[in-house]
């Protein structure tokens, strides 16, 4: 897929779980996981948004573009 997730390193980065990310943005961590695995067909903006406001950080920070 073209479109790489970049969580786990933002997560890294901030010295945060995805467990405790998953609870402040009110997602599952089954869901938390599926996004950090890229395995998620899509994302809704409501929770981009949460995300980039627990983690400080920017859309293009946690989801990046690659040809394919």
């Amino acid at each position: 897929m073209p479109i790489i997730v970049n969580l786990d390193v933002m997560l890294a980065k901030r010295k945060m779980k995805s467990k405790e990310l998953a609870e402040i943005i009110g997602i599952t961590t089954a869901n938390m996981s599926i996004l950090k695995s890229g395995k998620a067909k899509a994302i809704r903006f409501s929770t981009l948004e949460a995300i980039c406001k627990a983690l400080d950080c920017q859309p293009s920070d946690i989801l990046e573009y690659v040809k394919g």
